[in-house]
This record gives structure tokens, sequence and C-alpha cells, in this order.
């Protein structure tokens, strides 16, 4: 394995964690491994389901295959049957051998996810819409299943209370828990902050994180559709299931930060709107965000994210100190007259992360991945919160906000939290005005 996964990997002690989000004390509380793991060592092929067919997860599924060890998908699950089946055939197509996942084994609904975990499998891989995850994590963890989970884990603050729930919980019954922020898993990445928490630019006195990009697809609404099947097809657009893409990409920027910090942000405020990307195809969310990330000593890390075509494109990650500077996407350190820059060999994060998974389990070696998941995920929220009300937002109230973004009833006809006006458009947040906590 390449670094130490243990339940304090972003480096915030349980004591100082605790401390921070005391009013959640009982929930966060992460115990230690105490039984024996799922999956020994040498048993063999790893059998797997897939819960979220889409792009990411399809992409998931098919570089856990390209491990050398013996894997094969046995199960798989969405809301959607088209995207299962559309799924299977290109899984089909490229790793025939490794896939088992007849007919009677393919699920749909939104109880499908249940029916793809139940069905004899060793690990579970959960891609759907991020706002699905509390729940479906619960449920695989509460099976004793091994997981991986896409980032972010979850879209608001009582979802991040049960993703740290579901940790402790994976925690004590010594199943693997990893998380899909890849950077976590390059060479690149982990020879840069190595060096600089050991001092490379000396004090970290403050850091820059870009998601800046021209957005992602739209699909239109089909005569018949409901409301709900609509956003589902449209999820990045909607805070229930997206978070915003504040959430939804931004994470990874605002990760590695907190990765070199040790520590997450205590409390946050910014700015944000929709300039360009106003129309009704476009939900609920903004198109920009501007935050000030202000952690426990002081320092701080400014983050951009923007969905606006035709603008600079940036996703990257900065860190200044008192002695130098790091652009650590391009894993580049300078100090003072000398430089230094990762010579190393380039990998796929994406595929790098799942061949670490498969090698631990094949070896009986468990790894928690949950906290900082969790609490990255709530850094990304805590950012969205801000910018939607214009105030400045603590973490420790984002995260014990009883506020829930999900529907009461998820079903075809039932109506999602978010629904447009007599013009088709959706209601916009509004700063100065919009409650966040």
């Amino acid at each position: 394995m390449q670094q130490n996964r243990n339940a304090t990997d972003g480096g915030l002690s349980r004591r100082s964690f605790l401390r921070a989000t005391s009013a959640l004390a009982g929930a966060a509380t992460l115990s230690g491994a105490s039984s024996t793991g799922v999956h020994a060592a040498g048993k063999g092929e790893i059998r797997f389901a897939l819960v979220g067919c889409g792009k990411r997860g399809t992409g998931a599924a098919e570089q856990i295959m390209k491990s050398p060890h013996p894997t094969k998908l046995v199960a798989m699950a969405d809301a959607f049957e088209d995207q299962v089946e559309s799924s299977h055939a290109r899984l089909m197509k490229r790793q025939r051998e490794k896939v088992d996942v007849p007919k009677e084994r393919r699920f749909y609904g939104f109880d499908a996810f249940k029916k793809a975990i139940d069905s004899g499998v060793d690990l579970v891989v959960l891609a759907t819409s991020p706002g699905f995850r509390p729940p479906h994590l619960a449920y695989a963890v509460e099976k004793k299943k091994h997981v991986f989970m896409e980032k972010p884990v979850a879209v608001d603050g009582v979802g991040v209370r049960s993703v740290l729930e579901s940790t402790a919980l994976a925690k004590k019954n010594n199943t693997t828990l990893a998380v899909g922020l890849q950077r976590r898993h390059q060479p690149n990445y982990i020879e840069t902050i190595k060096r600089l928490q050991d001092g490379a630019i000396g004090d970290i006195l403050y850091a820059r994180a870009f998601w800046n990009g021209g957005g992602v697809w739209t699909r239109p609404r089909k005569e018949g559709m409901t409301e709900m099947e609509y956003q589902m097809r449209n999820w990045y657009y909607f805070v229930w299931l997206c978070g915003d893409h504040i959430v939804e990409q931004h994470i990874h920027n605002l990760d590695v930060i907190n990765w070199l910090k040790g520590a997450y942000p205590v409390k946050a405020n910014g700015q944000g709107g929709r300039q360009v990307r106003t129309s009704k195809e476009h939900g609920e969310i903004f198109d920009h965000h501007f935050v000030e990330f202000e952690y426990a000593d002081g320092s701080r890390l400014y983050s951009q994210c923007r969905h606006i075509k035709g603008c600079t494109r940036n996703i990257s990650e900065h860190a200044y100190g008192s002695k130098g500077s790091a652009t650590i996407s391009r894993a580049l350190i300078q100090s003072g007259a000398s430089a230094w820059k990762f010579k190393g060999r380039k990998v796929s994060g994406h595929q790098q992360e799942q061949l670490d998974l498969v090698d631990a389990l094949v070896q009986g070696e468990v790894y928690n991945e949950g906290e900082y998941g969790a609490m990255s995920s709530m850094t990304a929220i805590l950012g969205r919160l801000a910018t939607y009300c214009g105030k400045e937002v603590s973490l420790q109230a984002a995260l014990a906000s009883p506020l829930a973004t999900m529907p009461k009833e998820l079903a075809w006809d039932a109506l999602p939290p978010a629904v447009p006006g007599p013009d088709g458009h959706y209601a916009i947040p509004v700063p100065g005005r919009t409650r966040v906590v």
C-alpha cells in the first residue's frame, strides 16, 4: 500500500475532531477495528456489486476488473433500467470474462441497491448521484460489506453525520471503506504533500484551490417524464442530488488542502451566483463560487470554482509558506533558489485507487478513508452554504444543522424538494435572505 490509511488520514486527531464537533460526539466517535475482516487474505475471487451505473460507476467497475487479482462483477443496480443495461453492455464488451450479471441480478428502482448488496458479494461500489450515498452506505456497512464510495459522500450536514456513523461501524466491523478522492493514491501528490508537511516551504501561510471549467451536460425534459425522473436524469443541477458543483467537483481540490494542512476549516465566508448559466435547464445551482476558508491556526484557503464556458480553465492547488511556494497539482516546489519537481511514474489516480483497494482485500488488509471523505465533503458543503447565504458560517453549525435536502418520499410520482414555478424556472438561493443552517 502506498500510504497510511487510518481513520485520521486527514490529519485531524480524534480528540481535536470531537472538540470541533462536540455537539455530535456520539455520532462522530471513530472506534477501532475489533473483528475479523469479511474478505480474508488468499480467499480468491472478489465478488462485487455496482450500485449506480452511470459513467463513473461503470468506469470504477472496469478499473476494479483491471486488477491482476481475480475479481468478478455479479450484481448491478440503478434507479433506471436503461442505465443498468447500457452499463452492463459496455462492461460485457470490455471485460466479458469478469462479468457474471444475468438478468435476475440486474436491479433497478429506488430499492435496487438493497437487492444488489444482498447478492452474496464481498465488495460494494457506490456510485449513484451523491445525495443517495449516506443511506446506501449505511445499508452496505450494516451488512458488513467492504465499500468503495465515490465522492462526495453527502450533500448536507445530516448526510455527513450519517456517513461518520457508518465510518465508525465499518471500523467496528473491520471492513474496508474506501473513498474516491483519488489524488490521495497518486504518487506525485503523495510525495509532494509529504515534502510540504516535512517543511519544504516552511510554515504554510495560505493556500489557493481552483476548479474552473465550462460545466457539464444537460438532458432534455421528455414528454410524460415526472419531475422526480427529470431531476434524477439531470442530477447535477439540484442540491439534494449533487450539492452544487462546489461539492461535486471542487471537493477534490479542497481535500488536497485539508490533507496538506492535516485539518479541516473551522469557518468560511464567500460569494457566488448565476451570471451566465441562468436557464431553467440549469436547475437551482450557482455557476460560480468564491470562498475564503479559515483554519483553526488562522491560515486561509482561497477557493474558486466556476462553470462558465469561454473563461480560463484552471483545476489546481497551490500552497504558500514562510520559505517558498508549491504548485501541488504540478508536483512542483520552489524554495529560494532551489526547485523540486516529481520525476516519478505518472499514474491514473482513478485506476490506482482501485488497484490499491483490491490489493488490500486480497492481502486481508483493512483501511478506512471515511473520515476525510466525510469531512472534505463537509468542507465543500460549508463553502456552498457560505455563498448561498452571503454570511460567515462555522463548520460546527453547518455540521450540526438539522436542515436536510433529501425528499421525504422517494417515488417516481413524488415531488422533489425544489419544483419549477409557472415559468419553468427553479427558485435560486438569494444571499442575505436564504437560510442555510
